[in-house]
């Protein structure tokens, strides 16, 4: 079994302070990766400025509009909620979606941060898929991670595949130890090529994008770079090639 999944932070689909939509641009964007699963931070799925001015389909939230024919299947996690909308984490995918869970894992009022944890069906095998963003203070971040792990261990069994995908602003690499040792989880990017900088878009320097997995074989793992990416929010995506890993029985 094979599998492409995709991390991408959308900045909300708009530009920068000065809120100008690019949701088309990502939109185009998502459709050329031909991903099966992706995992989205900052999904804006509701804002009524947007709406007033005529700048978005009032038909459309932006979930619905990035999902299109594509991904049939999708969840959303609202995690922050204000006067003209709310965003969050979504996840989109080819494959059926069984259930899923918004959890607040914020950790002060200055910062909401949610973590999604979907099953999905892949080809009659139960996957576990968890969207995260945490937040930009470290402390914070390592309380975020112990939430994680908690969530992982309490309800994820330990056969099940499992891929873990987000903003994980974790620049100095501080979490990836305590993620992969006690989640027995790989790192992706670290498993094939070192580290791979998603973050700024127009010149990635910091790894903040992280795709964690277990019961799979990492084939290939890459950033999507370019003036095109760069243009669309201040995060490239992260992509991962993943083939499941089938126990054989012993004889």
């Amino acid at each position: 079994m094979k599998l492409r999944v995709v991390t991408y932070n959308i900045h909300k689909g708009v530009k920068g302070f000065s809120g100008k939509p690019r949701i088309q641009s990502v939109r185009t964007g998502l459709q050329s990766m031909n991903a099966d699963i992706v995992f989205l931070q900052e999904v804006q799925d509701r804002n009524d400025r947007l709406i007033a001015a005529e700048l978005f389909d009032p038909d459309h939230t932006q979930l619905n509009y990035l999902a299109t024919d594509a991904y049939p299947h999708s969840v959303y996690g609202r995690n922050a909620v204000y006067e003209h909308g709310h965003h969050g984490n979504a996840i989109l995918s080819r494959h059926p979606i069984l259930m899923s869970e918004n959890l607040d894992i914020s950790d002060h009022r200055f910062e909401q941060r949610g973590l999604l944890h979907a099953v999905a069906d892949i080809n009659g095998v139960e996957a576990h898929l968890i969207c995260v963003h945490f937040g930009l203070f470290a402390r914070s971040r390592v309380r975020q991670a112990s939430a994680l792990v908690d969530r992982v261990r309490s309800v994820v069994p330990d056969h099940a595949p499992l891929v873990i995908a987000g903003d994980f602003n974790d620049w100095n690499h501080k979490l990836d130890t305590r993620i992969c040792n006690t989640l027995n989880a790989v790192e992706s990017a670290h498993a094939k090529n070192g580290r791979i900088h998603t973050f700024p878009s127009h010149m990635p320097w910091w790894q903040l994008d992280r795709i964690y997995v277990r019961g799979f074989d990492i084939e290939r793992t890459q950033a999507l770079t370019g003036r095109e990416w760069a243009q669309r929010s201040d995060h490239v995506p992260l992509m991962a090639e993943l083939a499941h890993r089938v126990a054989i029985p012993e004889a």
